[in-house]
């Protein structure tokens, strides 16, 4: 596996391989790579000639300072585990690299960066917008590998491609769990022993969730979740909602289907803020 850090010579290999019409599978990572990443990989690998994958910590996308320096980092890990799934090529840039001056863009995505994450991180999406459209300008990837963990940012990535006329094709990827159901995450690795036993309720309850919804009881099934939730210690609901899979605009019997909804949560334990969704369908 070829290990790059500037972006002029990683654009010299990848042009060499498309010279060839090598199709480009493009994974980007913030690295602390876990299983739900290398099933990313895998899938790349296997539907590519070429996967390659960037680590690359976007500072711009933490509203958090304190987020930023907890962030996990073991570079030689990730190279092994990437090297492992048959990962060609892994882009390593340091912030210099990336933003040899301050990118200042700003992009309009109505209120779909404004709800639910977007509440409570200000900012995170915007920052997650630029460093991605400047990854798919620099990698020209045929396809870009995104996990459904990550609902909003995925509905996010899908509008900046399309606004941008970036020619690239999105897959998304189903959340991969461990076996007691949580979802797969670099924070995994900061919850205590006594939370990462309770960390698996969060799932738990999106499945009963899903099992009671009827397309008719979304604000009736909300509050009872959040209120047995709350019951748990060391856990708090920042939000929990039933949206509309597109738009992620809060369920309306009148204009929704059952089959196009998602139920998003955001929970914090003790200090290490967990996501995860569940479609409805």
């Amino acid at each position: 596996m070829i290990r790059i850090q500037q972006i002029g010579a990683l654009k010299n290999a990848l042009n060499k391989e498309r010279a060839s019409n090598k199709s480009i599978g493009f994974v980007p990572t913030m690295g602390a790579l876990h299983e739900g990443h290398l099933e990313l990989i895998r899938k790349a690998v296997s539907e590519n000639d070429i996967c390659i994958c960037s680590i690359f910590v976007n500072p711009i996308q933490f509203n958090n300072k304190e987020d930023l320096e907890k962030y996990p980092r073991d570079l030689q890990s990730d190279c092994d585990k990437l090297q492992k799934a048959g990962c060609q090529m892994v882009f390593i840039p340091e912030v210099s690299e990336m933003y040899p001056e301050p990118d200042l863009a700003q992009f309009d995505f109505g209120q779909l960066d404004k709800i639910l994450e977007g509440e409570f991180r200000p900012g995170h999406f915007n920052g997650v917008a630029i460093v991605v459209k400047k990854l798919f300008e620099i990698v020209r990837p045929d396809y870009a590998y995104f996990g459904e963990k990550d609902f909003q940012q995925l509905a996010i990535i899908n509008r900046l491609v399309e606004m941008e006329k970036i020619p690239v094709q999105i897959i998304p990827c189903p959340t991969i769990r461990e076996n007691d159901g949580l979802a797969m995450s670099s924070r995994n690795m900061r919850l205590t022993k006594k939370e990462r036993a309770i960390a698996p309720q969060i799932y738990r309850s999106l499945i009963s969730i899903k099992q009671s919804f009827n397309g008719e009881n979304a604000a009736e099934i909300i509050q009872k979740t959040i209120q047995n939730l709350s019951k748990i210690e060391g856990l708090k609901v920042e939000y929990l909602t039933i949206v509309n899979n597109k738009t992620l605009l809060p369920f309306d019997p009148q204009n929704t289907i059952k089959d196009d909804s998602v139920a998003l949560i955001a929970a914090f334990l003790g200090n290490v803020r967990l996501i995860d969704n569940i479609k409805l369908d």
